[in-house]
């Protein structure tokens, strides 16, 4: 049995697929390859390990086709995979949820959110750059987190873990929105779920936690950035384009939010979309960007790896995937 991966990843995964006994090549460079690199480094493999970076669609599905059995991708999101054309193809596809991530990336979320309304980076170039020069009683004046309200848009795990740090670490009300509604989550956490419209408009911290589907799409776009207070913060760690990015912008200018922290891109990997606003997005002071590093722990990316390998060991050995996507 071969393996293919289209990139070295961190963690057990590699190894756990060569105890098997399968034969394992990795791309040796670390960039994210195209989709006719990964036809021709793929060809004949019986599992293809992908990361969120490669596009795997029909093209490269049906060229590694009938020999590949899986496609085990390295991410808990998919919306790089074309999952309509797996299912037609009867192939195989997974991903890589597990409480590490969630943690890592609930983490990561809470520690933007911080960050922005604190001022950190801005406070720790001013201090860099020798501009300190003693105490004063408005300098770098930021915003509180303890007892504000939370907006969450999408209870999935990682958006639970967010509000469970919100409750039970600052005291936070939290507001949430989702495609169905969680009574027992709402009585052990007092969330409260109300309309995306409400949510915006009473949020201090909305922070974005659904996945990328054409439904999502600039899920916060002009309309939603008029609802939000002048005083309130957004951040997302979910998936760049969920947001409206030029819409943001206009918002920041505008003064119609007080700041965002991003950790995701609408045209990722670059940071704007619209080459002719000077990059203006990270210019901005109230703006915190970080480089799709939610999940960047020892222990996450580890995690990550040795789910995919579960999944392309059970498929390989004639099971079925325990994270299948359907």
């Amino acid at each position: 049995m071969k393996i293919y991966v289209t990139r070295e990843i961190p963690g057990p995964g590699i190894q756990m697929l060569k105890d098997k006994g399968y034969e394992v090549e990795v791309n040796p460079e670390d960039r994210v390859l195209s989709k006719e690199e990964i036809i021709k480094n793929a060809a004949g493999c019986d599992a293809l390990l992908c990361l969120l970076t490669d596009t795997i669609d029909a093209q490269v599905m049906d060229a590694l086709l009938p020999k590949v059995k899986i496609i085990a991708n390295y991410a808990v999101g998919f919306n790089n995979i074309d999952t309509k054309a797996a299912a037609e193809r009867k192939l195989s596809v997974s991903n890589t949820p597990g409480i590490e991530i969630t943690e890592s990336v609930a983490e990561h979320t809470f520690m933007l959110m911080l960050a922005v309304a604190r001022r950190l980076v801005e406070s720790d170039r001013f201090t860099r750059d020798g501009k300190y020069t003693g105490w004063g009683p408005s300098l770098l004046l930021g915003t509180d987190v303890h007892d504000k309200i939370m907006g969450v848009i999408g209870l999935g795990a990682v958006g639970k873990a967010v509000v469970a740090r919100a409750v039970k670490g600052f005291r936070m009300k939290c507001l949430y929105q989702d495609v169905k509604r969680d009574e027992a989550f709402e009585n052990e956490y007092g969330a409260e779920f109300v309309s995306k419209e409400d949510l915006l408009k009473q949020s201090d911290f909305v922070s974005v936690h659904v996945p990328l589907l054409p439904t999502t799409k600039h899920l916060i776009s002009a309309k939603e950035f008029e609802l939000m207070k002048p005083t309130a913060f957004l951040v997302n760690t979910a998936r760049g384009p969920i947001v409206d990015e030029k819409a943001m912008l206009l918002a920041l200018r505008d003064k119609k939010i007080a700041g965002a922290a991003l950790d995701v891109f609408e045209c990722e990997p670059a940071i704007d979309c619209d080459l002719t606003d000077n990059l203006e997005l990270r210019a901005m002071d109230n703006v915190i960007l970080t480089p799709h590093t939610a999940s960047a722990t020892i222990e996450a990316r580890g995690a990550m790896g040795a789910v995919a390998a579960k999944n392309i060991i059970a498929v390989l050995e004639g099971g079925e995937a325990p994270n299948a996507v359907k």
